[in-house]
């Protein structure tokens, strides 16, 4: 038998197979995540005629003769090249860049894929479309809201619709941005009393204190050399006109309190803050009683910070049934530049809340919008990393499992391996449509080659009977 015709045999075979592989390329070229394989040949085993010789003092050395005995498939390999990245504006679709999969469980299986179709099940399970689960590192702090711990094993990621936060009580407030360091303070005091007479020269006033005979207005005199006509309030000469601000405490049971704090300027670089009122009246009627020393707050002659702290003490009555609590003010972000007063306090504690949506940031963290306002992270979603992703298993419905030449994997974070999640998006297919058109006329050619082969091999052996006849 003509060793042409098993070469023209096996060049069938493996061009087949090629088509095979271009065929699955372009069926699967809007398939989520789908990474594109590609069909490498090489030479199958060539018998030897007569082996290589040395040179010889008489005759140079001569090359082997050999033919070959056709051709073999070496390797089917996978392009995991990222895709394009196509926008859905669906909040739970991710797509993922660089050498990275997803991880997904069925029972006591483990998956790996790169189609981030996911979505929240009817027990808050955030699964794939075939109901498997992705895993990740879930927030089982109370308290913690910032930061997600990915120490340890993943779970699977379940956030339950109509979840709830508790209160959180405040326990510190912070006075940021700036106080005007050319703020004009009073020179001189005139108030007038509800009997119409009026007292010039005073150090000090409070309007509507109640008295017999109150004060009901006063004109105050600048150091800049304005007046000011003020109906309430509490003025020192000497001091700047004091700036009203507001503290916004949250006490045990998530009930907001709104505690209004003055700050006036008493010197160079030096200002006062302390209560504008001694007690409050809440909205049910209850009262709130205040207690707070007043706190001299000091500057650098740059600008920055010096000194200055307070304590606030509050005290419920009237069936609110919330506990006394105590909150620590500071004044360390607070400057005192030649510029506009824009002093403004930033405080903890929040009342209590109802998740309200879910979305998936960039680095794979899943945050929760709450009715309080609050945002919480609840979990953080895992990915693998392989040394040789190529070497993967594929096992349909987009999913991989581990091999023997893949490695094993490397669980943690997107942002820990260097990939990239792009959330309200899909990763495209990374089939090349064009290439795979080429590949298929170059492929359809070398089959055409082949069988071409087998025929004229046929030929000659038809021949070769027919010289006995």
């Amino acid at each position: 038998m003509m060793r042409s015709l098993f070469s023209g045999v096996s060049g069938l075979k493996n061009h087949q197979t090629r088509m095979d592989v271009i065929g699955n390329n372009i069926s699967n070229v809007n398939t989520t995540g789908f990474k594109s394989s590609r069909v490498n040949f090489e030479d199958s085993l060539s018998q030897t005629l007569t082996a290589a010789s040395s040179a010889s003092g008489t005759v140079g050395g001569t090359n082997p003769k050999q033919i070959g005995l056709g051709s073999r498939i070496s390797a089917i390999d996978v392009n995991f090249k990222d895709g394009s990245v196509q926008s859905t504006g669906i909040n739970t679709d991710l797509c993922l860049s660089g050498n990275a999969l997803f991880v997904v469980t069925q029972g006591n299986q483990t998956f790996y894929t790169r189609n981030g179709a996911f979505n929240f099940d009817a027990q808050g399970n955030l699964v794939n479309a075939e109901g498997l689960y992705v895993q990740g590192y879930m927030n089982k702090s109370a308290t913690e809201h910032n930061s997600v711990n990915t120490n340890g094993a993943t779970s699977s990621i379940a956030i339950r619709a109509g979840k709830t936060m508790a209160s959180s009580a405040t326990q510190k407030a912070n006075y940021v941005n700036n106080l005007n360091s050319t703020a004009p303070t009073i020179t001189a005091i005139t108030a007038t009393k509800q009997s119409g007479a009026q007292t010039s020269g005073l150090s000090g006033v409070t309007i509507g204190e109640p008295t017999s005979d109150p004060y009901i207005a006063a004109v105050l005199t600048m150091s800049d050399g304005t007046t000011q006509t003020v109906t309430s309030g509490s003025y020192t000469s000497g001091n700047s006109i004091p700036i009203s601000t507001t503290v916004k405490v949250y006490d045990s049971l998530g009930s907001a309190h709104v505690v209004p704090i003055t700050v006036e300027k008493t010197a160079a670089n030096t200002w006062l803050a302390k209560l504008a009122k001694a007690t409050i009246t809440e909205e049910d009627g209850s009262t709130t009683t205040l207690t707070m020393n007043p706190a001299t707050i000091t500057f650098k002659d740059t600008g920055a910070f010096n000194s200055g702290s307070a304590s606030l003490q509050l005290a419920y009555s009237g069936g609110n049934g919330a506990a006394a609590q105590t909150v620590a003010i500071t004044f360390d972000n607070l400057t005192q530049y030649a510029n506009s007063t824009t002093i403004n306090a930033e405080a903890d504690g929040y009342a209590s809340g109802t998740l309200d949506t879910v979305t998936i940031d960039e680095s794979g963290t899943v945050v929760g919008t709450y009715s309080n306002g609050v945002l919480r992270k609840e979990a953080q979603i895992a990915v693998a990393q392989f040394t040789n992703a190529p070497g993967l298993t594929k096992n349909g419905n987009s999913l991989y499992t581990e091999s023997q030449n893949s490695g094993t994997p490397n669980i943690g974070t997107a942002d820990a391996f260097g990939a990239k999640i792009t959330a309200s998006a899909l990763e495209m297919s990374n089939v090349d449509v064009a290439e795979e058109f080429s590949n298929m006329i170059i492929t359809q050619r070398g089959f055409q080659s082949n069988s071409k082969i087998i025929t004229v091999s046929d030929e000659m052996l038809e021949n070769l009977i027919n010289m006995k006849r």
